[in-house]
């Protein structure tokens, strides 16, 4: 009887340990992208069930602004956050301690022409020398979008301090243009598709086709100390982003489902336009076109080691 009773005793003993263990793998994390395509990978490996599949309980968390990513990992708001190359770059190049751990969406032939500077009402804006004098609003100054403009304008000639550049958040950006708040907004899709719906104002230039590059949007990046206390997370992490990126490339239902889903767009519109191509891999190599164009724009302090910015 008594040999029974301890056998039981050890029995659910070691059940417990073996549960406790189970939850204990589960590392929780939130996810703070903006409201664009670019983080699809992250949203299918929460909605297919591949972020738990590698140990991870994950949340998206919905970031109005890009460049406010940075300050958000590294008050631990956010445990991963997507920011965009350029914000990233000036971030590390800055001394914040982040590390990038994974690839997230790259430019594409398919995907370059999706970005546009999108005209108000009542203007005629195609030239680049057409915006000078312009209020034109950016979703972060130093972010992808931002950082792109003005290299259109710097390549062809225009100074662009003489642009006038406001923050103003993808959210709000089809009611700030339609109050003529701003002449323009830099936007990409489906944000584009929706003003185009509204009425509110017409393309004036692609100017991310016109740079026709393929490097990185953004990509996925941590604190560098949370990122050094959890390696198993930030193994896990990387596995289920490159399952999840493979689905975001093949399978258009899954991914649609999961971004309409997140950036709270209507299914058909998200349906209706391209999203940016998923590549999980991230080097040092990716980021020097990136470097060399902040530097043209006095963005950095110096010429950064970007391999020193990539986690092993």
């Amino acid at each position: 009887m008594a040999k029974g009773l301890a056998a039981l005793v050890a029995a659910v003993i070691g059940t417990s340990v073996f549960m406790a263990g189970s939850a204990s793998a589960q590392h929780r994390i939130k996810i703070g992208c903006t409201a664009t395509t670019d983080c699809a990978s992250a949203m299918v490996a929460i909605d297919q069930g591949i972020f738990r599949k590698h140990g991870i309980e994950a949340e998206m968390v919905l970031i109005g602004i890009n460049s406010n990513i940075p300050a958000a990992l590294l008050s631990n708001s956010i445990q991963i956050g997507g920011p965009t190359s350029s914000v990233f770059l000036q971030a590390a190049d800055g001394g914040l301690p982040i590390v990038g751990v994974a690839g997230a969406s790259v430019m594409s032939p398919a995907t370059n022409p999706l970005v546009a500077a999108f005209v108000r009402n009542g203007l005629t804006l195609t030239k680049p020398a057409d915006f000078i004098g312009r209020k034109v609003g950016a979703p972060g100054f130093g972010a992808y979008l931002h950082v792109l403009f003005v290299k259109w304008l710097m390549d062809n000639g225009v100074d662009p301090s003489k642009v006038n550049f406001v923050e103003v958040s993808f959210p709000t950006m089809s009611d700030v243009i339609r109050s003529q708040a701003v002449d323009v907004v830099l936007a990409g899709e489906p944000t584009v598709a929706r003003m185009l719906e509204a009425r509110v104002g017409t393309i004036g230039a692609r100017y991310v086709a016109e740079l026709a590059r393929t490097d990185p949007i953004i990509f996925y990046a941590a604190a560098r100390s949370w990122a050094a206390q959890n390696p198993q997370a930030v193994a896990g992490f990387r596995a289920a982003i490159r399952e999840a990126a493979e689905i975001v490339n093949t399978d258009d239902d899954k991914a649609s489902e999961s971004i309409a889903k997140f950036t709270r767009q209507q299914m058909a519109l998200v349906r209706s336009v391209p999203r940016s191509r998923a590549n999980p891999s991230l080097t040092g190599d990716n980021l020097r076109w990136w470097v060399e164009v902040m530097t043209q724009q006095k963005l950095l302090q110096g010429t950064p080691d970007v391999n020193s910015f990539i986690l092993p």
